[in-house]
């Protein structure tokens, strides 16, 4: 039952802007993320402390979720405009 792909590919031609948008925000997400787990492994009093009732830890995690999730956000953002602009041409 092979029904063959949904749409038609061709060259991509945003894929080099959307390889280095990809490669970049990876790097922001980790510099972020390594922040956190060097206080974690440092001063992890630090995280004891209690924000918005919440002890820094969790408000820590929630923020890297919610980082990430408006990470993807504006990738996919930034991607389809990319995609329209060079693969139209």
């Amino acid at each position: 039952m092979g029904h063959g792909p949904a749409v038609k590919l061709g060259k991509d031609n945003a894929s080099g802007y959307k390889t280095k948008l990809g490669v970049s925000m990876f790097i922001a997400y980790t510099i972020v993320y390594a922040i956190f787990v060097a206080i974690n492994a440092t001063n992890p009093k630090l995280m004891q402390n209690i924000i918005f009732g919440q002890t820094a830890a969790v408000v820590w995690g929630f923020g890297l979720i919610g980082f990430a999730l408006v990470l993807a956000v504006i990738y996919n953002h930034l991607c389809t405009q990319a995609e329209n602009k060079m693969n139209d041409e």
